[in-house]
């Protein structure tokens, strides 16, 4: 990238790809594009990395991505000791009873799982538990140490953007001091949050599920006046109004929080949620707020008392008020302006899919740009990033909504004589603590949304007419190399994953004896770069369904088969976005 220090008259900066915004999303994109060598400038309007706790848990699929990066041991160093459990409580209040606990195996122990079942349904890479306000900074970090082709700077906002045939000019503006800068970009990309200014300039408009109104659906106007009468009469709780309180602290005290062993979720009927950030000191509670109350009156530090059930000393990090919400934009871009992240989908952090939705849209979007600035990809690539990702954003959204309604049916159990010591209390703890097992906790496991979603109707992958596609189900992960799915994780017999031998481009794994020249000698020919990784594998074989699977830079499918394509540059054509029909 080169760069002036312009004034209004003097020629503008240039890069190939200019980034709003350096949070998760961005600062991902920033690695995708370092890794296939395109120049790019990150841009984030706020001085440092946000303060904000936001999300908590980045999922298997999302460290798979990061150890394609090479950066998921690095970032693994900064998160929660992998030899710590995970666990969700349900309890009457932080001192009180425990209803229901699910208990989840360490970073440590996943592994070893996933080496010895070795059958496709586990991810290649276990979660990892990290608050965001780590994670920005960890990616910031690893991001300058590494990059050759990407920079990035704080305490610089977009103003205003034009767009031409042959790429965008972008005014931005230092929020600190008014000095502006033009840069001069092929493509811009807005990872701008859900208030996007780069979204709004398009003109794109936001499709939104009203979440209370979903919930009061699911669980019917009486049960919903109910609840709301008793949590009145009980403590005085106004009718929830869609907005929660957050309140993120440290405490020395760290045993009041620890009365039902290390916790990653202690919650309650109630409403409220308190999550550890690090199995130490610093936690962050949610909890909702009732019609008409001020926010801006509310003592934090009483705020959580109350809920957890007594006094204790901490330290208020940050507190606000904030809205859920269950949005996905009605277009991800267009031309040489382009969306991901919150910028086009926002969910509630039931099952955590915000940002990690915003990771696969950071993978997906940049080796389409790296296709385009390379010359051997075509416009209809980024056609199919809009489709592959808007599809996985809805289907992320209804499982975020459903599982808010499991948490308004956990509230809808809430009886106040779940505090009593009295012979009731018992039964009713017991009563309300079965309901929450029978509920269960999908949110946390619910694999066939993580690693399940697949992009089988998009234009750039070639589909198997007249087959039956695997079913797809949020509950569960059903292992398949079917077109537009994400390939099963499998270790050999060697004892290599074979995600670690996919190449940057595509990659054509070849399972059996076939010639396949014709095939290497399309893509070259088209400037497609290609890798042919042979392996000699019955278990990976079995797993992966054919003789040859073409494998995308993100880790899709594009193309299968017992033989060589008759017509290999029809198929090489497709996967580059040129519409042909394939025999």
């Amino acid at each position: 990238m080169s760069r002036s220090l312009p004034g209004r008259n003097e020629v503008p900066e240039t890069t190939s790809v200019l980034v709003i915004g350096a949070g998760p999303v961005g600062l991902t994109l920033g690695l995708e594009l370092d890794r296939n060598g395109v120049d790019a400038l990150v841009v984030e309007r706020n001085a440092t990395s946000t303060q904000h706790p936001k999300m908590d848990i980045t999922n298997g699929r999302s460290m798979e991505l990061y150890r394609r990066l090479g950066v998921a041991d690095e970032l693994r160093k900064v998160a929660i000791p992998t030899d710590h459990r995970m666990k969700v409580t349900w309890a009457t209040n932080a001192v009180g009873w425990e209803l229901a606990s699910f208990d989840y195996p360490s970073v440590d122990e996943t592994h070893g799982e996933i080496r010895q079942r070795n059958d496709g349904t586990l991810p290649l890479e276990p979660w990892m538990r990290v608050s965001q306000v780590i994670l920005e900074p960890a990616l910031r970090d690893v991001l300058e140490a590494r990059s050759q082709h990407v920079r990035v700077e704080f305490g610089w906002a977009l103003d205003t953007f034009t767009e031409d045939a042959d790429g965008v000019t972008a005014e931005l503006v230092a929020r600190e001091t008014g000095q502006r800068r033009t840069i001069r970009a092929q493509y811009l990309v807005g990872c701008d949050g859900a208030g996007s200014s780069t979204r709004r300039q398009l003109g794109i408009e936001i499709d939104e599920i009203d979440l209370r109104g979903l919930v009061l659906k699911e669980l019917g106007v009486t049960r919903t006046v109910g609840t709301l009468a008793r949590t009145f009469l009980a403590n005085g709780q106004r009718p929830v109004d869609g907005r929660f309180y957050l309140v993120h602290f440290t405490t020395p005290d760290k045993d009041i929080l620890t009365r039902f062993g290390t916790v990653w979720h202690l919650q309650s009927p109630e409403g409220w949620s308190m999550i550890s950030q690090n199995d130490g000191d610093t936690w962050t509670m949610h909890a909702p707020l009732g019609i008409g109350e001020d926010a801006d009156k509310i003592d934090p530090r009483e705020f959580v008392c109350k809920r957890v059930g007594r006094e204790f000393e901490m330290d208020v990090l940050v507190a606000n008020a904030w809205t859920p919400r269950l949005t996905v934009a009605d277009s991800f871009g267009r031309g040489r302006v382009w969306l991901a992240g919150d910028a086009v989908h926002q969910v509630p952090p039931t099952g955590g899919y915000g940002m990690n939705t915003g990771v696969g849209d950071a993978i997906g979007l940049g080796w389409v740009l790296a296709a385009q600035i390379q010359g051997w990809g075509t416009p209809r690539l980024l056609e199919a990033y809009e489709q592959e990702r808007r599809s996985v954003a809805l289907r992320n959204r209804a499982a975020a909504g459903r599982h808010s309604v499991i948490r308004g049916e956990v509230m809808a159990l809430f009886r106040s004589a779940m505090h009593s010591e009295r012979w009731f209390g018992d039964r009713t703890r017991r009563e309300i603590g079965r309901e929450i097992s029978d509920l269960g906790n999908l949110e946390n496991e619910a694999l066939g949304i993580e690693l399940g979603y697949r992009y089988d109707t998009s234009p750039v992958i070639c589909r198997e007419p007249g087959a039956q596609a695997p079913q797809q189900r949020m509950d569960e992960y059903t292992p398949s190399t079917w077109p537009g799915a994400r390939p099963p994780s499998v270790h050999l017999a060697d004892g290599r994953a074979i995600f670690d031998l996919f190449g940057r481009g595509f990659t054509l794994l070849r399972f059996a004896d076939h010639d396949v020249d014709a095939f290497v000698d399309a893509a070259a020919l088209r400037g497609v770069p290609l890798d042919v990784v042979d392996i000699r594998d019955e278990h990976a074989r079995s797993l992966y369904e054919r003789d040859l699977v073409l494998v995308r830079p993100d880790q899709h499918v594009a193309w299968r088969g017992d033989a060589a394509p008759a017509q290999p540059m029809r198929v090489i054509d497709r996967i580059r976005g040129i519409h042909t029909r394939i025999h």
